[in-house]
């Protein structure tokens, strides 16, 4: 796991990112002021609250559960998983955290932004436990967000993409028309147009709220990516969870490029059949991240404030698992060129 050990560095080195370590290095929630109901002694370790769509997504969910599975493995704790419900209120999810903070799990992760809310509420009540949340800020003492610059590795797959097409016309597949999901459109969108001026890219959005079903409705996915195709779209980038692999499907079906996301989605074995037809992946270490933040509660000096992973930290990135991306021409050097203007700070990549 050279990556994870990289990032494990980084999250605990580099100037760059916002580090706050907390003293505590406890794993238990002892005397936690504020619970109602004290808190035991704990012996149990990472804690991971899923997102929309739950493990299975081969993507966002399924990278925060490999975290929790290396922890556990190298750590030789107890861990909990724990999936969401459907049509989930605020509440649901405040109950869910305190029950794994009160159960005595340290860290607990919430993977995903909706947890915002119930994050910053229950944070406040378990103060000697860590919490961490992936893709949002909560602020707190005890709060690690795990923020990542999903606009920089869309950049490169818009860099491919432009490479790619054959049409000049490419689409973008967000799930939930958010501030997050506008991140990965206006990188992808900024890498087209820069590699490319001529190539269009078609956008849409499946549902305007999480509780839609936008990032976890793969016949959605698939219809989108259809109506693009028909419009001649063929290179399809995806950034709607499990929606997404209904986007892979349709793609793959009509023999043309998808481009996958969070993990590497070329490698997941639910996708083994369309995997011909994904051209490459935007990645986001959420995998490290959570590893990262658990480690260092194991190591008794927990992360908090904002812990931000970008190209330059190998936070995320580009996969080039699929042998067919080195034969789209000019590809990967113009990928490699471009990582190398974002890290240097001449290319500047939009989040709008």
């Amino acid at each position: 796991m050279r990556r994870i050990s990289r990032l494990t560095r980084v999250a605990v080195g580099v100037a760059s990112l916002a580090l706050a370590a907390t003293a505590c290095g406890s794993t238990s929630s002892e005397s936690d002021s504020g619970s109602g109901s004290g808190g035991a002694k704990a012996t149990k370790g990472l804690a991971i609250a899923y997102d929309i769509g739950g493990k299975g997504d081969q993507s966002f969910n399924d990278a925060a559960y490999a975290g929790l599975e290396q922890a556990k493995k190298e750590f030789g704790y107890e861990t909990a998983d724990i999936e969401p419900t459907e049509g989930e209120t605020d509440a649901d999810k405040e109950q869910r955290l305190a029950s794994l903070a009160k159960q005595g799990y340290n860290p607990v992760i919430g993977v995903g932004f909706a947890y915002g809310p119930a994050m910053k509420a229950v944070a406040e009540k378990y103060p000697n436990t860590t919490f961490g949340i992936v893709d949002s800020v909560v602020e707190g003492k005890n709060v690690a967000s795990l923020v990542f610059a999903e606009n920089e590795a869309s950049y490169l797959a818009g860099v491919a993409a432009a490479k790619a097409t054959k049409t000049n016309t490419v689409g973008f597949v967000g799930g939930v028309d958010v501030p997050l999901i506008h991140k990965f459109e206006a990188g992808y969108k900024q890498g087209v147009t820069d590699t490319n001026p001529k190539v269009k890219v078609i956008s849409q959005y499946l549902t305007q709220t999480a509780e839609e079903g936008g990032f976890s409705s793969p016949d959605k996915g698939r219809a989108a990516a259809e109506g693009q195709i028909e419009k001649k779209a063929d290179v399809v980038y995806q950034a709607a969870g499990l929606s997404g692999q209904g986007v892979i499907e349709a793609a793959a079906k009509a023999k043309v490029w998808a481009i996958g996301v969070d993990s590497d989605q070329y490698r997941q074995e639910a996708l083994a059949a369309y995997k011909d037809h994904i051209l490459t992946s935007a990645l986001k270490d959420i995998d490290g991240a959570v590893f990262a933040l658990a480690k260092s509660v194991k190591d008794g000096k927990p992360l908090t404030g904002v812990q931000t992973f970008d190209l330059k930290s190998d936070g995320v990135g580009l996969s080039d698992s699929n042998p067919k991306f080195a034969e789209v021409p000019g590809a990967k050097d113009a990928v490699a060129e471009a990582k190398k203007g974002i890290v240097s700070g001449s290319i500047k990549v939009k989040t709008e």
